[in-house]
């Protein structure tokens, strides 16, 4: 099959991108929007990934492409050349041009979408949900998943539309699901993320770096709190390894209490090197965060977390408890953060499109942790090469 270009190559085709684009005009002059975009959807047609040749789209490009079609852009249609050819080569991948900073109209004929780049102004977004095409996506930090989740819901969807940006593309939200399961609930969930220094991380995926000068909004004991990320430090086992980790602003500290009715989200990260961490609390106290927020030191922000390496171990834990009980899942996938991120994509866009042994998911917002399979959540992770590790929690870890 073909991946269509901007110009039609049926009048099949024509007809349903015509009506698209003036559905898309209609809304969009409701909506005060302009007219631009006009995805339509096809369903034997790719599955389209923007930003698909990324650090996480490249990953996720090869996992879709073993069921799919699919349909890479970018900024640089010559950095995604390559991973085209690797992926077999038009029709079966293709490579177009579609710079989310550059007003150029967009126009595809797709199964779905997944949103794998930020998307600051919900351009990738508004084009699905108005041309009705299932829409994934794993990005957004927590306030433009709020937002996305608000323009969603006036552009009333005819599609799936799964915001999976929960920590590593909304795996930490599928394993609080599948624990809140064997515990009958999820009144307290605790994540702790150990990042690995020798992996790989592209640009947008330490973007929440410029969020560490902002307080933030969390559900503790069932009060909503406003909190300092970089703040409550404590050491917490993640598998064999005592890791420093503090407070940061993810979209499960969000969703998990109105999915999960969990009255105690929190997320904390830490570094693989004891000395690294010690830095960012440093950096934190000393105000650099608030003080460093323009664009003068975003340099200086990001390469805190930025790595080029080779690769490393993406290793968090999530802890569980509900009445009386609490259960500690261990997360580890050897081939790095890019490639869990990928597989949270992966499993959303299953999820989206109903292959995934359950019905689609429902048209409108739905978030990673609502999967109605929450048993099968450690086979489709093992499926991908990502381990679990549950036990009983051994209680508390030490705080500051």
């Amino acid at each position: 099959m073909t991946v269509p270009e901007n110009t039609p190559a049926s009048t099949g085709t024509a007809t349903a991108t015509a009506t698209a684009t003036a559905a898309a005009a209609a809304a969009a002059t409701r909506h005060r929007l302009p007219a631009a975009d006009a995805l339509t959807h096809d369903p034997e047609g790719p599955v389209l990934l923007v930003g698909g040749y990324g650090t996480v789209g490249a990953e996720l490009a090869r996992m879709v492409a073993a069921d799919h079609p699919v349909l890479l852009t970018g900024r640089s249609e010559q950095r995604g050349a390559a991973l085209a050819r690797e992926l077999g080569g038009a029709p079966h991948a293709a490579v177009r041009h579609w710079d989310l900073g550059d007003p150029a109209p967009f126009t595809a004929a797709v199964r779905a979408v997944v949103g794998v780049v930020n998307d600051p102004d919900d351009r990738v977004l508004r084009a699905a949900v108005l041309g009705g095409v299932p829409y994934v996506d794993v990005t957004r930090w927590t306030v433009r998943l709020q937002r996305a989740a608000t323009v969603t819901a006036l552009l009333r969807p005819t599609a799936p539309v799964l915001l999976s940006s929960a920590w590593m593309g909304g795996v930490v939200g599928l394993v609080a699901a599948a624990l809140a399961e064997r515990l009958g609930g999820a009144a307290r969930v605790e994540t702790a993320v150990r990042w690995d220094l020798a992996d790989r991380a592209g640009a947008d995926s330490v973007e929440f770096m410029d969020r560490l000068g902002l307080d933030y909004e969390v559900i503790r004991d069932g009060r909503r709190r406003t909190v300092a990320p970089l703040s409550d430090p404590r050491t917490v086992r993640i598998g064999e390894h005592p890791t420093r980790v503090a407070r940061i602003d993810t979209p499960e500290q969000f969703t998990l209490p109105l999915t999960l009715g969990t009255t105690t989200a929190t997320t904390r990260i830490g570094f693989s090197s004891a000395l690294s961490t010690r830095a960012l609390l440093t950096a934190k106290h000393t105000g650099f965060f608030r003080w460093g927020r323009g664009d003068r030191w975003q340099s200086a922000r990001r390469a805190l977390l930025h790595s080029p390496g080779a690769g490393g171990t993406a290793l968090l834990r999530v802890e569980v408890e509900h009445g009386g009980r609490a259960l500690t899942a261990v997360v580890a996938d050897r081939a790095g953060q890019a490639h869990l991120t990928a597989v949270g994509g992966l499993l959303a866009l299953h999820r989206a499109l109903g292959t995934d042994g359950a019905t689609a998911a429902p048209a409108g917002v739905s978030f990673p942790e609502q999967t109605p399979r929450p048993a099968d959540v450690l086979a489709d992770l093992a499926a991908q090469g990502v381990t679990v590790d549950i036990r009983p929690a051994a209680g508390l870890d030490a705080a500051a």
